[in-house]
């Protein structure tokens, strides 16, 4: 059998419920396809409130400004959500995510684990397990130590990369470079800088997506 290596970016924010959904769905893509894919996966930087304070905003008061949403669309939106990450096996726990909150130093410390042997993947999940399922505020420097523990980084350097502010300018930059490609809602999932796949999918659209981009790659 041949293998296909594909170079994925997941644009996402750490916030963003559907960010984790299609993230589960991506992963099961790839387990279906087994050594068909190789995937070489990259988190890259998205904040859906880039101008939120550090105290962040009451997520009712929060939905409602941004979005317009009634309180019953709200109920029902995360009732879907809900759903749906149980499906890929994540537990949402609505009444704990009572804010929202700024990611910033998060995708900051993300930026750094992409450059630790591999460990972004497991820092992504622990940080979306601190917000959404433990309720936790994702750019509170404690929270993310801890997740950085989880994610067997160094936490002592990882609490240095918060405190000195480091790979700021290197977030922004990444940060503008996909809204200039006209991303402006995530999940993103660019495959191979060429094709994208918009929102949180089934697995099983990842699925056939993955295993039409390889078969054009190996008729290229």
């Amino acid at each position: 059998m041949t293998t296909t290596r594909l170079k994925i970016d997941f644009v996402s924010d750490v916030s963003c419920p559907w960010c984790i959904i299609g993230l589960n769905s991506l992963d099961t893509a790839l387990a279906r396809l087994g050594d068909a894919i190789q995937a070489d996966l990259h988190f890259q930087p998205f904040e859906l409130n880039p101008d939120m304070p550090a105290e962040g905003q009451d997520m009712a008061e929060h939905l409602a400004q941004k979005y317009g949403s009634t309180p019953e669309q709200s109920a029902q939106n995360r009732e879907m959500i809900r759903a749906r990450g149980a499906e890929g096996g994540f537990v949402f726990n609505m009444d704990k995510r009572s804010r929202i909150y700024n990611t910033f130093d998060a995708h900051r410390l993300l930026h750094w684990a992409g450059l630790e042997g591999g460990r972004q993947p497991a820092l992504k999940r622990a940080l979306f397990e601190a917000y959404f399922t433990d309720g936790k505020n994702p750019g509170e420097h404690a929270v993310l130590l801890a997740a950085a523990a989880k994610a067997g980084l160094d936490v002592e350097r990882a609490a240095r990369v918060l405190s000195a502010g480091t790979y700021a300018e290197q977030v922004r930059e990444a940060e503008r470079f996909y809204q200039q490609q006209g991303i402006h809602s995530v999940p993103a999932v660019i495959i191979n800088d060429r094709h994208l796949i918009a929102g949180g999918q089934p697995a099983e659209v990842f699925e056939q997506a993955l295993r039409q981009i390889a078969e054009l790659g190996e008729r290229a």
